[in-house]
């Protein structure tokens, strides 16, 4: 049974349950979630409680990939797991996802206001750069990885994609004797060489380098703020030194 023959049995309006649909994925993918993540936790919702397979085939998701899925949901604090045979996983409340993702970008923007007011306090100018497209963020993680000479700090929940994407650069950086430090998602690789430091409910990717270099990035990686204020990617890589010290 699909989405649309569920839809269609509870009577719904399928336009625009489509329409919703696609303005909540999207949404989500903001947040971090791929497109079967979101896929599956929208699924979930209108289950409720269900097993990975039916889960899937509600939410149109390859059967292969789904308790893979399931589990980085439950990683990134989407979904609970339940015991049981067939194991079978139940969605965090939406209200409950809200409010944590509020107090997570509360959160992050006071911390952004203070490094702002401390930079301002010492007159030191604030140099930020706009830089918008995946494929241009991308290209400047890469650059900064290259330019790395003793320390590369990141901190994303789309690592995984970033590293299919700069493997070969990390791997460079790594080999000279840049010490490498990934904030990710529990269940995503990390090369054994790195730092790996596991973390829940990421919502940015950010990037520091050397503490001279700094970027900020959505999660989906369409836009970036770059920085190469010394001072400021100094106090921004404290910030991730105290989040990667810190527990879930």
């Amino acid at each position: 049974m699909d989405i649309k023959s569920v839809i269609s049995k509870l009577g719904g309006d399928l336009g625009k349950l489509r329409d919703d649909y696609l303005k909540v994925s999207g949404a989500l993918a903001r947040f971090g979630l791929s497109e079967y993540e979101a896929r599956a936790y929208i699924a979930l919702v209108a289950l409720g409680s269900s097993s990975a397979s039916y889960v899937a085939e509600v939410g149109q998701i390859p059967r292969t990939s789904a308790y893979k899925i399931m589990e980085s949901l439950e990683a990134k604090g989407f979904a609970r797991s339940k015991e049981g045979r067939p194991r079978s996983f139940a969605p965090v409340d939406p209200s409950e996802i809200e409010q944590r993702l509020v107090s997570d970008l509360k959160d992050a923007f006071s911390k952004i206001r203070s490094v702002k007011d401390i930079m301002s306090e010492r007159g030191v100018p604030q140099l930020v750069y706009t830089i918008m497209g995946r494929d241009r963020v991308l290209e400047k993680i890469g650059e900064m990885v290259d330019k790395s000479e003793t320390s590369f700090v990141i901190s994303s929940p789309s690592f995984a994609d970033i590293r299919k994407r700069l493997g070969k650069r990390f791997a460079s950086a790594s080999s000279r004797g840049v010490k490498i430090t990934v904030i990710t998602s529990p269940f995503i690789k990390v090369p054994r060489a790195f730092t790996a430091v596991r973390r829940k409910a990421l919502i940015a990717t950010d990037v520091i380098s050397d503490g001279k270099m700094a970027l900020l990035a959505a999660a989906d990686l369409s836009a970036c703020g770059y920085t190469d204020n010394a001072a400021l990617s100094a106090h921004l890589e404290e910030f991730l030194r105290i989040m990667s010290e810190s527990h879930d």
